[in-house]
């Protein structure tokens, strides 16, 4: 069996390496790469192998390039060191992984894995992770009914969103009001996190209109806004920690 592995840290390469050839003394793994582009020029110019193990952070990008590069109708099982939250889309997907560190006991379940699937079931899930690791898009102007017509508002004219008595509202940075039909969870998934802030169930804040914060008895923050508000503005002490390293990134 020809292999390769695509994985930029060294020491986790040389692992996946070590661990195969305990596994299967007969395998031959041709190389080991560390980018996008080198993956992507050796398999341009190469017989595809029998099975690659690939890393989803790479070097110089983000592994899912390659298959916008290069058709890929090798089985793959990923590597990598994401979180909780991406292991269950890896296997709502029904692909395996190895979660760092990697051990024998892990690379020997998913190469059994492996030589089961389906070449139609090894595309349909690199297509599926391909959707679910690309980069968000996030929305540069928000639709707000006006009468009898729509208006976009860009997001840098946002300065918060509130919501009082159940009717949510867009207000500008000259303190324009526009009523919405969308509820802040549904808003809040639309826009740049690095931008807006759900401080409290009443408000979404634009990092550009915050002034300062005070430290307020309780180990809230209290938000102090560029402009007037209608309520003041609290983050809870389970939170404050999460928006001061928010507010403080670019």
């Amino acid at each position: 069996m020809n292999v390769i592995i695509v994985e930029d840290e060294f020491a986790a390469g040389e692992n996946i390496k070590s661990i195969l050839k305990r596994l299967e003394p007969d395998i031959y793994i041709i190389d080991i790469f560390d980018t996008v582009s080198s993956t992507v020029t050796w398999l341009r110019s190469n017989p595809a192998p029998d099975l690659i193990f690939m890393d989803i952070q790479l070097a110089d990008g983000i592994s899912f390039t390659i298959f916008e590069c290069v058709t890929v109708e090798t089985p793959i099982i990923f590597t990598t060191a994401y979180d909780e939250y991406a292991i269950r889309a890896f296997e709502v997907n029904s692909i395996d992984y190895l979660l760092k560190p990697i051990s024998i006991e892990a690379v020997e379940k998913a190469l059994d894995k492996f030589k089961k699937l389906s070449q139609t079931g090894i595309q349909q899930t690199i297509q599926n992770l391909e959707h679910f690791f690309r980069p968000k898009e996030y929305v540069k102007r928000v639709l707000v009914p006006v009468h009898d017509k729509i208006i976009p508002i860009k997001t840098e004219q946002i300065a918060y969103f509130y919501n009082t008595n159940g009717v949510n509202e867009l207000i500008t940075k000259d303190n324009k009001h526009y009523s919405m039909d969308k509820s802040l969870d549904a808003l809040m998934e639309s826009l740049d996190p690095s931008s807006f802030f759900r401080a409290n169930r009443q408000f979404i804040i634009s990092k550009d209109c915050i002034e300062n914060m005070t430290i307020w008895f309780d180990n809230r923050l209290l938000i102090n806004m560029t402009m007037e508000v209608p309520e003041r503005i609290y983050v809870s002490k389970n939170k404050a920690a999460v928006f001061k390293k928010w507010f403080a990134s670019v």
